[in-house]
């Protein structure tokens, strides 16, 4: 019986690998045992051709031979890295080798990684797939036990090539299109151009505004603050200053009458769990890392400290066969400054609904979630630490109970002119608690207008108008974009 040849995307994968599989004899850019033997790739070891290799011509830039469509892609082997290449060439050339695994990245650049070496090296036997979502040495054991047929990933590889393809076209075509024409050294992309499209159009935006003057007008009464409100559009600005001077000599020392006084009964779910894309916004928003960190930053916890599940995807949601692994995984993070929360989740039955499980919402890998790996946060670095607590508190929050409060609104009408405040009374912290603290306020309640707290008040109460306020303001332009938006 021959051996299955296991292809990693960079070493340090490939190694550990190697260390379940028990392959631990060296060989040349690979490691070798019984009934494997596991190389690795290091990221791309083959890209698409340049254009030159198309035809001479291509050589120059000229306007004249646009645009660049070759009839089929060619592939060639990066000149960096052709030494590895051309291991991993060898060794799939080995009459042992009968089956090859894919065990590069679970995702559509790791699928092209090792697809585009597959095909310039002219592999023809069975072909089967890892696919996991953490490094640990269980989900390796796991994935082995249950590796899928490669054919059940070519639409994946079909997708990546098509973007690579798409890249090429677009990107050098325009380029050259571009440099040709204003005779500089210009660059696009399928991407690249119409994000900067996006950020021009807004600065455009910025210096185009105008800002405007407008007023609010607030009175003071019984110890809580109400605001002006038009009874017509519910507008509190006034951008008529003579109109907002003459509401404050109206309603300044008149008595008025409570109009309304609306109680609410209402709940505030759990945020959903962390994609990549949310986990990025959330810290830049909270810390300053750019994208590009964030990412850095989790490949090191997914990969280096298998602490959390595959980063890169765009789900939000678990699949139902991960729910029986939820116990163990709260078990993993019940320490420090997260014991207590897990620990009262795990006291009673945990809960979950469709808002965290929804099969139809994972499609190549769950939400980023923490994994079974016993945690060292003294082994974390300041910045890993910081992402790490994001995901764990996220974790919580996503399988804590509601936050329910009772929510008043207070209307007060001072000779015809309509005031209004609002007041909220917590009846449950429920997923809140995982933010409690000054530095913990979680990113989605930012921006919300401060509840008071409201004496007991009922509707026909008459209240006199105490300090009466006129507060100046301009408009804003509109924010310049962020790594957060």
């Amino acid at each position: 019986m021959g051996r299955a040849l296991v292809l990693a995307e960079k070493p340090s994968v490939g190694r550990e690998l190697a260390k379940v599989l028990n392959c631990n004899q060296k060989g040349n850019g690979c490691l070798m045992g019984a009934k494997y033997i596991v190389t690795w790739a290091l990221g791309h070891l083959v890209t698409l051709a340049d254009p030159e290799v198309y035809g001479e011509k291509y050589k120059t830039w000229r306007n004249e031979d646009l645009p660049m469509l070759p009839a089929k892609m060619e592939l060639v082997v990066i000149r960096e890295t052709a030494k590895q290449f051309g291991v991993v060439k060898g060794l799939l050339k080995m009459p042992e080798i009968d089956e090859l695994i894919i065990a590069t990245d679970a995702g559509r650049e790791g699928e092209l990684v090792a697809r585009w070496i597959i095909q310039k090296a002219g592999w023809r036997k069975p072909i089967k797939r890892l696919w996991i979502s953490s490094q640990t040495e269980r989900a390796i054991k796991e994935g082995f036990a249950n590796l899928k047929p490669g054919k059940d990933y070519e639409r994946l590889y079909a997708a990546a090539e098509c973007r690579a393809e798409a890249d090429w076209l677009v990107g050098l075509n325009v380029t050259r299109a571009l440099t040709c024409k204003y005779n500089a050294q210009l660059s696009a992309g399928r991407v690249q151009t119409p994000t900067l499209a996006l950020v021009v159009e807004r600065e455009e935006e910025i210096k185009r505004f105008v800002p405007k003057d407008y007023w609010t007008v607030n009175v003071t009464t019984s110890g809580f603050t109400l605001q002006w409100q038009d009874k017509a559009s519910g507008q509190t600005r006034i951008f008529d200053k003579h109109k907002a001077d003459e509401l404050v000599s109206k309603v300044s020392g008149q008595n008025g009458t409570i109009i309304e006084v609306k109680k609410e009964a209402k709940k505030e779910l759990p945020p959903l769990a962390y994609d990549l894309t949310e986990l990025q916004r959330d810290a830049n928003r909270k810390y300053g890392f750019s994208a590009k960190m964030t990412s850095s930053i989790m490949q090191q916890l997914y990969e280096n400290h298998k602490l959390v599940s595959y980063p890169r995807t765009d789900s939000r949601y678990i699949s139902e066969d991960i729910v029986a692994t939820l116990p163990e995984r709260l078990k993993s993070i019940a320490i420090g400054p997260y014991a207590e929360l897990a620990r009262n989740i795990l006291k009673n039955k945990i809960i979950v609904t469709k808002r965290l499980v929804d099969n139809s919402k994972v499609t190549d890998h769950h939400a980023i979630i923490p994994t079974e790996e016993p945690v060292y946060l003294s082994k974390l670095s300041a910045e890993e630490l910081k992402i790490y607590d994001l995901i764990v508190k996220r974790f919580i929050a996503v399988l804590s109970p509601a936050f329910e409060y009772e929510q008043t609104i207070v209307r007060l009408e001072i000779k015809g002119e309509t005031f209004s405040a609002k007041g909220k009374i917590v009846k449950s912290k429920g997923w809140r608690v995982v933010y409690a603290g000054p530095d913990n306020i979680d990113d989605e309640a930012e921006g919300e207008e401060a509840d008071q707290s409201l004496p007991a008040i009922t509707k026909g109460d008459n209240l006199k108008a105490g300090a009466v306020k006129l507060l100046a303001g301009k408009t804003k332009p509109p924010a310049r974009y962020t790594e957060a938006t």
